[in-house]
């Protein structure tokens, strides 16, 4: 197994967060219920406030991240906002976050078992995020 340095990490971590957002910023034109909208909501800003943190740690070491590439951001906004065209509106885009939740998750796990001894505040970022996922992942189960 390939180790991965604390720059990769990181970079995977931001393209993660910037990845959830693009999902939840594509549906969140639909109409659904108050309440998804406000899970959405709050999503969103913990998926910002981890990328600030991941800007702020690579900028403290003078990294460049890798961020999500302009055509990923397109294909998955473009994506999400076809699949809305299906069935019940809320229970779709339930499905949608808990997969892409689902994805996140288990991409940060491999990082993090590729990141042995690794520089505690990348880890605790990557775990924080981990966790993110997961919590969505419950949030939106209910919306199903």
């Amino acid at each position: 197994m390939k180790m991965k340095t604390g720059k990769e990490i990181l970079s995977s971590v931001l393209k993660t967060t910037q990845m959830g957002q693009v999902g939840i910023r594509s549906v969140l034109d639909a109409s659904v219920r108050p309440g998804l909208r406000a899970a959405l909501e709050d999503q969103l800003k913990e998926y910002d406030s981890i990328e600030t943190e991941a800007h702020t740690i690579a900028g403290q070491r003078g990294w460049e991240l890798r961020e999500l590439e302009p055509a990923a951001r397109f294909l998955a906004d473009r994506w999400s906002r076809m699949k809305l065209n299906r069935g019940d509106c809320d229970s779709r885009i339930a499905d949608m976050m808990i997969q892409g939740n689902t994805k996140g998750m288990v991409k940060g796990l491999r990082n993090l078992h590729q990141y042995p001894n690794g520089d505690d505040r990348i880890a605790t970022i990557s775990q924080k995020l981990i966790d993110c996922e997961t919590a969505n992942i419950r949030q939106m189960r209910q919306f199903l």
